[in-house]
């Protein structure tokens, strides 16, 4: 009986024994009590500790850990948004006491002072402003937090908005006013291009109807060349100017009258067409000429009588001045 309970004995000792042993994971911290008081801090390895007076009373984690807190908030404009910020902290290492003691629920904690600072910054912002300006508030809510959580012995590593989520109905209307812009200006881009092509049409027409009149003038300058020089060589053989001009008034009648018949397809008649047709193209030519000749010659003398007139009536108060003085 006495062996018995010896062996029992040995084997609770044995079991105490290997109980006091303990290790602590790397990136871990280990908090030690003696009988409900604070005793120590072990960090990672192989540790012992004294049976049933010390206990481990918790493990805390120095690792790099995110929090995803999500807010439902407001715009400038009354525009209902939710927000995804992600919290990336640590426990400082030499201050492993103050998390474990000081603060009971650090991810209560850290998401209250989330709340607190977007919910004081974006209802100052419009919704394309909090768009572009996410950094300036998650920078905002990394100084609140880092101020208020040191004391705690925690560590704000960064914080990131990673979701801005307006309303489906918001969301709905930026992209029509996105979709209205796009087209806006896609509008303007058209009228711009059908502008250059007019204006590049336009100057085209311009220089080819500048290019056809010089061209029109080059012709009719070599046809009156070529009418002079014809002039002078039927002069040459005793034929007179006006003969020689009725000839090649009927020459050129004619040769119109062989090109308009070379051509099958021509629905074009030339009236008249008789030979009389020439002569009397040629009399009526050289009546208008005369005509205009004596026209230019009434006009120059009417405006010569007026310009002698007037200088008489200029002289006139100075004579009957003259009068006056005899």
């Amino acid at each position: 009986m006495g062996n018995v309970f010896l062996y029992v004995l040995l084997f609770i000792v044995f079991i105490l024994f290997l109980s006091s042993f303990f290790t602590v994971k790397q990136q871990t911290a280990a908090i030690i009590e003696r009988f409900g008081k604070f005793g120590s801090i072990r960090h990672a390895g192989l540790h012992w500790k004294v049976p049933l007076i010390d206990k481990i009373s918790g493990r805390i984690n120095l690792k790099i850990q995110q929090l995803d807190v999500i807010i439902e908030t407001k715009t400038k404009e009354n525009v209902f948004v939710k927000m995804k910020v992600s919290v990336q902290f640590k426990v400082i290492q030499e201050k492993v006491y103050e998390a474990f003691y000081k603060l009971e629920y650090p991810h209560d904690q850290i998401t209250s002072y989330v709340f607190d600072v977007v919910r004081a910054e974006v209802p100052k912002l419009k919704l394309d402003d909090v768009f572009e300006r996410k950094d300036d508030i998650a920078i905002a809510v990394k100084r609140e937090l880092n101020d208020a959580m040191t004391t705690y012995g925690y560590d704000i590593i960064n914080t990131l908005i990673t979701d801005i989520d307006p309303d489906i109905q918001v969301k709905n209307a930026m992209n029509r006013i996105n979709a209205a812009d796009r087209e806006k200006s896609a509008a303007e881009y058209e009228a711009e291009a059908q502008r250059i092509r007019i204006v590049a049409k336009a100057k085209a027409e311009a220089e080819s109807k500048r290019l056809q009149g010089q061209g029109i003038a080059d012709q009719r300058r070599e046809i009156a060349r070529g009418l002079v020089e014809s002039v002078d060589v039927l002069n040459k053989v005793g034929i007179n100017s006006q003969e020689a001009s009725a000839l090649i008034v009927v020459t050129q009648h004619y040769d119109t009258l062989q090109s308009i018949g070379s051509d099958t397809n021509s629905n074009l008649i030339l009236l008249p067409n008789s030979p009389q047709a020439g002569s009397d193209m040629l009399n009526n030519m050289v009546a208008s000429f005369t005509a205009s000749n004596q026209v230019g010659e009434a006009m120059k003398n009417a405006s010569k009588k007026k310009k002698d007139d007037d200088s008489n009536r200029y002289i006139e108060p100075e004579t009957d001045f003259d009068n006056d003085e005899d």
